[in-house]
């Protein structure tokens, strides 16, 4: 059964390369349907792939082979909520270490332009903290990473 609201993400070429990295990296993640153009179109020819379907921790999402005319921005990111210091490592890792770049904030870049958060659940809790001057404590410190550092959010948030 088809979902009734898919995010479709614009790619030059590279959506069942992006689709399978996805699948690889994140839990809860696969690749399904590979349409193929039926004919030619703008920046493709018929027998190319056109679209993959895929989901990424139960999202589900459409790959499209567009062409070059649209780029990903920060303005669309996914949020992947992390449970310790491993997973936000190998999850960031296996974007960084793949062709992406790092961002501020646990923000980072896939090699396709995607934006990714990278959140550890701590941070969310720490930032939220009912003490303000804890909250604040912890968003500062957030403030001056790249990757999250857990143990420095810990800290921080105790002061």
């Amino acid at each position: 059964m088809q979902a009734k609201n898919t995010i479709c993400l614009w790619y030059d070429g590279t959506a069942l390369e992006a689709a399978r990295f996805y699948a690889e990296t994140f839990p809860d993640s696969a690749v399904g349907a590979v349409m193929r153009a039926p004919g030619d179109y703008p920046d493709g020819r018929q027998g190319d792939v056109l679209t993959v379907a895929f989901t990424v921790a139960g999202i589900p999402c459409v790959g499209l082979n567009g062409g070059p005319q649209f780029k990903h921005s920060e303005a669309f990111s996914f949020q992947i909520a992390t449970d310790d210091q491993a997973e936000t490592d190998r999850l960031w890792n296996a974007i960084v270490g793949n062709g992406g770049q790092e961002s501020a904030c646990g923000w980072c870049k896939d090699k396709w332009g995607l934006n990714w958060q990278i959140t550890p659940r701590v941070l969310i809790d720490a930032i939220t903290d009912p003490d303000p001057a804890a909250a604040k404590r912890a968003f500062d410190a957030m403030m001056t990473m790249q990757k999250i550092d857990i143990a420095a959010i810990e800290a921080a948030r105790r002061g």
